[in-house]
């Protein structure tokens, strides 16, 4: 019976939308909760913001670029996580005030903010082994992600819709991944810019749906409460925005109309996510948001044909 209690209290303390319960409840307390804090137990996040990365590197036509394109994942798992940490620091008194974040390492005390701000340190030091791996004009370019990347927590103070900041710096490997390896076709880089943020503001309203009622009791803003019953519509306006964006920017970097039916399972996909979205349903919106990985990587197949062909 101890042992079953035992694990019982572990499982505790494990977030309610982690995608490996099991796995991470076997972990010591220190451990998990650093797992946690970083959200390696919910992987959707790195890629997603690996894949507009992929994205740069691939449309950019110099081939695989497989280590590169590991090095930009390793950099997307590690700054992932250094955000994240960053994040629940400055969240922790209203994570504490919301039934899904109350749980958190930090807004629970299981983790002290001198403990977070030592892991942050780490994470960031494998961030600054990847950009060492890049040239000098992508450092530039990775680097001056920082400052917006440290007024995202901020924004949902200010703004109804900080999911358009997070856009701009959930994106921005995209940037990264293309001037490592050239430095022309600006019109079709910002195109695929543009369309990618429209992607993140339409997946993250989705996942804003979860903490509608706990976030306007405690004065938290998002897209989707801004949106109220008109989510959905909301939602399919910003993925027709990310797809027709990325049909110019394809257009621009080729004009050939073939190369725009490489992007068709990605707005299908899309199109699917609105078609079957149901808000009522607390377990749809995070099955919905975590289906954005697919997307992710349709379009990276569509990017490696448009440039590679």
């Amino acid at each position: 019976m101890s042992n079953t209690r035992g694990g019982d209290a572990m499982s505790e303390t494990v977030v309610p939308d982690s995608e490996h319960r099991g796995l991470v409840a076997r972990l010591p307390q220190l451990p998990r909760d650093l797992a946690q804090l970083a959200r390696f137990d919910r992987p959707i996040g790195w890629w997603l913001l690996f894949w507009p990365c992929a994205w740069g590197v691939w449309l950019a036509g110099a081939g695989l670029q497989w280590a590169l394109v590991l090095w930009l994942l390793l950099g997307s798992i590690a700054m992932r996580g250094a955000g994240c940490v960053y994040n629940d620091i400055v969240d922790a008194d209203l994570d504490a005030r919301v039934s899904r974040t109350a749980s958190r390492p930090v807004a629970s005390g299981r983790v002290s903010r001198r403990g977070a701000w030592l892991w942050l340190v780490a994470l960031c030091l494998v961030g600054l082994l990847v950009l060492l791996q890049l040239r000098p004009t992508a450092q530039l370019v990775a680097l001056t992600s920082l400052a917006p990347v440290a007024a995202y927590p901020f924004m949902k103070r200010i703004t109804w819709w900080p999911q358009a900041w997070l856009g701009l710096v959930f994106t921005w490997g995209l940037l990264v991944g293309w001037s490592q390896l050239r430095a022309d076709n600006w019109d079709a880089l910002a195109a695929m810019y543009a369309g990618a943020v429209f992607w993140v503001v339409g997946y993250d309203t989705i996942y804003a749906l979860q903490d509608r009622e706990d976030d306007a009791l405690v004065g938290i803003r998002s897209s989707a409460l801004r949106l109220g019953g008109r989510v959905r519509g909301g939602v399919a306006l910003f993925y027709a925005l990310a797809a027709g964006l990325w049909a110019l920017a394809f257009w621009l970097y080729r004009a050939d109309w073939f190369a725009l039916l490489a992007l068709v399972p990605a707005a299908a996909h899309l199109a699917w996510q609105v078609a079957t979205l149901d808000p009522s349903d607390p377990a749809n919106p995070l099955e919905r948001f975590r289906a954005n990985r697919w997307t992710g990587a349709l379009v990276a197949a569509a990017c490696f044909v448009v440039g590679n062909a």
